[in-house]
């Protein structure tokens, strides 16, 4: 190939790499600007000193990140765990885990449901699970307290009819932080497997039949493995969220269920330790990173199938 050639086809793909770059220019500035450089300040700041009334002071300092596991004894000043964060965190790990469970309890008969509506009703039923993010993630946990509060709706309704004698004590409770994000979550279950459902080939399932499988085990070996990119999904998209749920445990806990982002907040209000709380945000980050890590490889990268 002459030389002329060569160039002017370098100089194309110079100019395709140009524009291509100056295309997600706008993308790249609003995520340096809102994310990462944000994320840098915090993993600068979890590595200062702490102020006398808040903010930080300059100098570099581990005392931050040792406060998330460790703190001083009382008596001789002495390293001993953490127990309140730890407490802390094993809560949220563990509400975390719960909320993402039940919201595969109910997500997937719901989404299965309106997959198998037909298409002139599906999109009815995909208005009604949209509906909820129309309304601000406040006015929703609200609404759900007032259901399950002591004179709200469930009581009143379980009182009518003679269940119980007096009202169940529901709120402030880590039922009911559960109860709330179930709730508030639930859509970012369905959706995802609404999505693997609908791309299902239900001939594979009559075939399964066909070769005198059971409904269980069509379930477990042809389904399920289908709708696994959809349920992994679902599962990230709720777990990493309700990790870091603060709104929801604050008024459906009332401050007896602290998680982990109320904790953060603490450190940044009243505490007015603003290394632990910035080394509590990025302890938060790196746990989200790594469920990331896990999906991509699972899912992105083949995924492995369930049996």
């Amino acid at each position: 190939m002459p030389r002329s050639a060569i160039a002017s086809e370098r100089a194309v793909i110079r100019a395709e790499t140009r524009r291509r770059w100056s295309l997600a220019l706008p993308a790249l500035t609003v995520i340096t600007l809102c994310s990462i450089l944000p994320l840098v300040v915090m993993v600068g700041y979890s590595f200062m000193e702490k102020g006398q009334y808040g903010n930080v002071e300059w100098g570099f300092s581990l005392e931050g990140w040792r406060a998330v596991i460790l703190e001083k004894d009382f008596f001789d000043d002495s390293y001993i765990p953490a127990t309140a964060h730890l407490t802390i965190l094993g809560r949220s790990v563990a509400l975390a885990l719960l909320t993402t469970a039940l919201t595969f309890v109910f997500g997937i008969p719901t989404a299965w449901f309106i997959a198998t509506r037909s298409p002139s009703t599906r999109a009815f039923w995909m208005f009604l699970i949209t509906v909820p993010f129309w309304t601000n993630l406040l006015v929703r946990t609200i609404a759900i307290q007032e259901v399950i509060r002591a004179d709200g709706t469930l009581n009143r309704l379980l009182l009518a009819t003679g269940i119980i004698d007096e009202p169940l004590q529901m709120m402030f409770t880590n039922g009911a932080v559960l109860v709330g994000m179930t709730y508030v979550y639930l859509p970012l279950m369905v959706l995802p497997v609404y999505a693997a459902i609908e791309k299902f080939d239900f001939r594979l399932a009559e075939a399964a039949y066909d070769l005198h499988a059971s409904r269980f085990y069509c379930l477990r070996k042809v389904v399920l493995p289908l709708m696994w990119p959809g349920i992994a999904a679902g599962s990230i998209l709720v777990f990493i969220p309700a990790l870091g749920a603060y709104v929801t445990p604050r008024l459906m806990g009332g401050g007896r269920a602290m998680m982990w982002g109320n904790l953060i907040d603490l450190q940044f209000g009243q505490g007015r330790n603003w290394p632990l709380g910035a080394a509590l945000s990025i302890a938060l980050t790196l746990v989200v990173l790594g469920a990331m890590v896990w999906y991509i490889r699972r899912v992105a990268k083949g995924g492995e199938s369930i049996g």
